[in-house]
């Protein structure tokens, strides 16, 4: 189960790592606060919009890598992931389940059609020509969850469903909003299934991550956690290792490699 420590290395800050970079400018955008104001919808979307080009521009870093090529090589039966950039399955990997959705996707609220957000984002482009020009030089500092930190946003147009005309919402889990259901339970199923559990790059702080740690730990499922800082879960983890991921994960699998256990390719 990986966190946002895992892609700070692809320059993606995150919300309490130990680099400074945790602490996000303003307060995230609740589920709440998006359905129920359309200019907190257009805010967001203008705030996400100047942030898009920096979460397209990540590339996968050595953590990423190395945890695809301990899929490849049979050492990883699945990946849960709380981030939404993208990252896992740009390194490779496959078996991955978004357990706060995707930035990559957008999804109506009307009509629940889901559709990319690179198509959207030439809707967005086009409808805001002379804002989007002046504001991309600006360079405002980017927030962990992928928006940015500007304010003046009242010129900014907003794109509904081109279906039916309904709202769009960015295919994440917002704060506020819950973790589907079935999605909760697939997750349960494969800790589980696992003979051991491995967070990487969290801090367990949000219960949607520490539930499974918590599953795991009841049902005597060995849990390691690499992260560097403490974690809600170390009292109830069976090793904890504070250390950089990319680092960390790329010695596992060069070592697991020579013992014959996984492909060194990362």
């Amino acid at each position: 189960m990986s966190g946002a420590g895992l892609s700070t290395e692809s320059g993606i800050p995150d919300y309490r790592g130990p680099s400074g970079q945790a602490r996000r400018t303003g307060q995230p955008m609740t589920y709440q606060e998006f359905t129920g104001s359309a200019s907190a919808r257009q805010r967001y979307w203008a705030r996400s919009h100047l942030g898009w080009r920096h979460v397209t521009g990540a590339a996968p870093n050595a953590g990423h890598r190395a945890v695809a090529a301990l899929e490849r090589a049979g050492l990883v039966a699945g990946i849960i992931t709380q981030n939404v950039d993208g990252l896992h399955q740009a390194a490779g990997a496959e078996t991955v389940t978004e357990l706060h959705g995707s930035l990559h996707r957008v999804v109506c609220l009307s009509c629940w059609e889901r559709t990319s957000r690179e198509a959207l984002d030439d809707r967005l482009r086009a409808a805001n020509p002379a804002w989007t020009a002046a504001e991309m030089r600006a360079e405002p500092a980017v927030n962990p969850d992928g928006d940015v930190a500007f304010e003046e946003t009242a010129g900014f147009t907003v794109a509904d469903c081109q279906s039916c005309g309904g709202v769009l919402k960015p295919d994440v889990v917002f704060f506020g909003e819950n973790v589907p259901r079935a999605r909760v339970d697939a997750c349960f199923s494969l800790v589980s299934a696992s003979s051991a559990l491995v967070v990487l790059g969290s801090s367990l702080t949000v219960m949607s991550g520490f539930r499974y740690v918590r599953h795991a730990a009841a049902l005597a499922i060995p849990v390691v956690i690499v992260n560097q800082g403490a974690t809600r879960g170390d009292a109830l983890a069976t090793a904890t290792i504070d250390a950089p991921l990319g680092a960390a994960l790329t010695e596992l699998a060069r070592e697991l490699a020579l013992a014959g256990g996984a492909d060194a390719s990362v």
